[in-house]
């Protein structure tokens, strides 16, 4: 990974939940490359495992369920004694799941039954798409801010483009990702006294493991959806993750963001700024 500066983060022990994907575990390798220890948190074990060999000295997988706050103590004791205090924490850990997603983007009076509509969504699809983003956000950040109340700290949410304009078919993921947007807000100013700085990166279309299927079909070729979206891009073309680590070095370095806290930075090509006309 080519680095698009330097910065010097050797003081950092870092928390990474959701680490086990793509964008964190680039996250993981960039933190590592400036210096810093990092605690890859996922409960997939087996992927966070690889990812911290591949990444050696100074990373540690942790496997850990970001929804259960003993897990996450268990995890906490575990980077205490390996690498030391936390002093960065990125809420990584989210996604949306089929049973809070519709079929159609809009309703009309003749909406077919076969469809699955706003008024099908499950109850429970909801719940798990607010706990795997909101909650989880909530919980870890209950018990890894504790580590720097009296230190200092960095805390980085990963909202979305959701959080500005909420898409079609995904009430849901849309709803609890502008919710991680005003929840870094709310802890941006509750934790200011501590000289805690809370901010988030809110990424637009970006191709991961989870979205792949949404983006292209079986035989690689674009759909209809992918269509849409690069239409509504100004730079027409998806993100790649090197286009999320200067954002994220930014934001992680108390020298170069230092009085930065409460902002959700977009990373999107222009989508948010584009009305379409």
């Amino acid at each position: 990974m080519k680095l698009p500066f330097e910065t010097n983060l050797c003081d950092k022990v870092a928390v990474i939940t959701g680490a086990g994907g793509v964008l964190m575990s680039a996250f993981a390798r960039a933190l590592a490359k400036c210096g810093a220890k990092v605690a890859l948190l996922d409960i997939n074990a087996e992927a966070v495992e690889s990812i911290a060999a591949e990444i050696g000295d100074g990373a540690i997988a942790v496997p850990c369920n970001c929804l259960d706050k003993n897990a996450i103590f268990a995890a906490r004791e575990t980077v205490r004694q390996k690498l030391g205090k936390v002093s960065l924490l990125i809420n990584g850990a989210g996604g949306n799941n089929p049973r809070a997603t519709c079929d159609n983007e809009t309703m009309s009076p003749d909406t077919s039954d076969e469809i699955k509509s706003f008024f099908r969504l499950e109850e429970q699809g909801l719940k798990f798409v607010f706990d795997l983003n909101i909650t989880s956000a909530f919980l870890v950040t209950q018990v890894f801010a504790e580590d720097m109340v009296k230190t200092g700290g960095s805390i980085i949410n990963i909202s979305s483009m959701n959080a500005f304009r909420p898409l079609t078919k995904i009430p849901a993921y849309s709803a609890a990702k502008a919710g991680i947007s005003n929840f870094t807000q709310w802890l941006a100013v509750h934790f200011a006294p501590c000289n805690i700085r809370v901010n988030a990166i809110a990424p637009g279309f970006f191709v991961t493991n989870q979205n792949r299927g949404l983006l292209f079909d079986a035989d690689g070729n674009p759909t209809a959806r992918t269509e849409k979206i690069l239409a509504a891009t100004p730079q027409k073309r998806f993100g790649e993750v090197d286009d999320l680590i200067g954002t994220l070095l930014w934001l992680a370095s108390d020298e170069a963001s230092g009085f930065v806290t409460g902002v959700i930075v977009p990373v999107d090509g222009g989508f948010h700024a584009y009305s379409g006309v």
